[in-house]
């Protein structure tokens, strides 16, 4: 039984408007402050992506997680706006650490839009950001360039990571017999499930830092 390649293929067999939809919605909701961090969309992305064999399949699911992270970060912009320095007083943001929300905001007054730009790469910051930025005075005209610009090449090179390992997992499954595509799979599972956790906890403490302690430059502590 080929089970990697039986997956895979069942994947790529459903329909389209389903699955990309199903991404689109996990990502959207990922990048709407509070429901980031309980929606995996980083990772529905790359099961997603393990299913692109064609270029329409790349633009398609490029476009439609681009547009998603787009309104997930405007409607988060928006709570920002809305509610103001009281989110700062919030359970989630006391969750999380008021040192790191301060952090954020300091951030994006010296660095504006390029902060916004690069916090897409990084887990749980780019579920803060968003609100930070509207709570910060950053105007939307500058937000939401810089929010499409982090979305679009964060998907994309998601999505490229996504249907290398789909492509790469059907090769290895045919040199391997059917034992070890069992062992090589639940390797691949545990080796994603690490990095993701290890990102997610990088990034935690990160923004735990006292915003004292953070040099004005941003240079690496």
């Amino acid at each position: 039984m080929a089970l990697l390649t039986d997956v895979l293929e069942w994947l790529q067999a459903l329909p389209q408007p389903a699955l990309v939809g199903a991404t689109g919605g996990l990502v959207f909701a990922e990048c709407t402050i509070g429901l980031g961090f309980i929606a995996p969309g980083e990772g529905g992305l790359l099961i997603a992506a393990t299913t692109v064999d064609s270029v329409q399949r790349f633009l398609l699911l490029w476009a439609v997680v681009t547009v998603c992270a787009g309104m997930g970060d405007s409607i988060g912009f928006a709570i920002g706006r809305r509610f103001g320095p009281r989110l700062r007083e919030t359970r989630l943001i006391q969750k999380y650490g008021t040192e790191g929300w301060d952090r954020a905001t300091g951030i994006l007054r010296r660095r504006g839009p390029w902060a916004v730009f690069f916090a897409r790469f990084l887990p749980v910051v780019r579920t803060l950001m968003p609100a930070a930025a509207g709570t910060s005075g950053l105007p939307y005209r500058k937000f939401f360039p810089a929010v499409l610009a982090g979305a679009a090449c964060w998907s994309a090179m998601h999505i490229a990571i996504g249907a290398a390992l789909g492509e790469a997992a059907k090769q290895i499954e045919g040199l391997i017999s059917t034992g070890g595509t069992y062992v090589v799979a639940g390797l691949a599972l545990a080796l994603i499930v690490t990095v993701v956790l290890r990102k997610r906890r990088k990034a935690k403490r990160a923004l735990a830092l006292p915003v004292a302690d953070a040099d004005p430059e941003l240079e690496p502590a």
